[in-house]
């Protein structure tokens, strides 16, 4: 047994002064993520700071027309939301391809979003793991890595990021608002998970002591459509072998708009900006996805065995994008 302390807070400011005083502490959310990892000993926080009953739940739309989705705010209830399900299809399609529905019932947006890795390296303490335990080492490399990454890996780690909802997100534009000891601030959401470098121990560039509040989504440009694709090993409760949320807008057969992001590949959602420069003002035709695909997957760097992982991102993506562009 390892003991802890544990504070239900009720106000965000009761929260943050608790992790002042307490450095070591860890917010509590849904859990689904946390708690697993205490269980494996990965993690042994000293003080759990429960934020499960902050006003933070609220899912509603902005004055600009976008939607501003409470941190605290449930996964089912966040896909099952009538603007969310009709504006931000492929965000609603992406919560619903995660985990099971008694998951989805607890686990929260801002707790989805600072998930860890399911690289079996970093969850077993008997083995070295950068990730865990920075200078130890990376046996991904060598080992079991099919599940890894293929893209923006270094030599010191190979993890990929779990979430299918910040895929979709990253697709969206979406923005991280935080509040911290120094007050608030924004973070779009392509620059707040990190690429692994040489500190693959910091998963994104939140702060000591920063809380997320919200995400907030700008409104969709008119006449896009959007959708979310994961192929797994399992029919469901299985983590992306590879996954793609696209945004798209065609018009006269011309690609007008289009967002990119894959899931899966990579230590962040990989938001593929070659693939969208080249799409825009192109043909909106199978051989443009497939070659667009093509060239932002040349960057990849596979590992013994996972380079099926590359034809299959090309091949999702090529798939998504010409169902929706069916739909102009």
């Amino acid at each position: 047994m390892k003991p802890f302390t544990y504070l239900r807070a009720e106000r965000p400011e009761e929260a943050l002064a608790a992790l002042t005083e307490h450095p070591r502490a860890q917010f509590l959310a849904g859990g689904t993520n946390l708690v697993d990892l205490m269980k494996l000993g990965v993690t042994a926080p000293p003080f759990l700071v429960d934020i499960s009953r902050l006003p933070l739940d609220g899912i509603e739309e902005t004055a600009e027309g976008g939607l501003r989705i409470g941190a605290t705010a449930r996964n089912t209830e966040l896909a099952a939301h009538p603007g969310v399900r009709g504006r931000w299809t492929a965000l609603s399609q992406a919560l619903l391809a995660g985990a099971s529905p008694q998951v989805r019932n607890t686990a929260t947006t801002g707790g989805n979003l600072l998930q860890r890795t399911r690289c079996p390296y970093f969850q077993d303490t008997s083995k070295p793991c950068n990730k865990r335990e920075p200078g130890t080492g990376c046996p991904a490399r060598e080992g079991a890595h099919r599940d890894l990454a293929v893209l923006g890996h270094s030599t010191h780690c190979v993890a990929t990021h779990p979430s299918d909802m910040a895929v979709a997100l990253a697709a969206y534009d979406a923005e991280i608002h935080l509040l911290g000891p120094d007050g608030t601030r924004t973070v779009p959401i392509t620059d707040f998970h990190r690429l692994p470098g040489d500190h693959p121990e910091d998963d994104t560039v939140i702060r000591s002591g920063e809380l997320i509040t919200a995400v907030v989504l700008p409104p969709p440009t008119p006449g896009t459509h959007s959708a979310y694709r994961k192929a797994r090993d399992r029919a469901s409760f299985a983590f992306a072998l590879a996954s793609v949320a696209a945004v798209l807008r065609v018009e006269n057969g011309v690609v007008r708009d289009v967002a990119l992001a894959f899931g899966g590949l990579a230590h962040k959602p990989w938001r593929a900006h070659t693939a969208e420069s080249m799409l825009t003002g192109a043909p909106a035709t199978e051989e443009t996805f497939a070659r667009a695909a093509e060239a932002e997957l040349a960057a990849a760097e596979p590992l013994r065995d996972n380079a099926f992982k590359v034809s299959l991102a090309r091949n999702l993506a090529v798939s998504v994008l010409n169902d929706l562009a069916s739909r102009a």
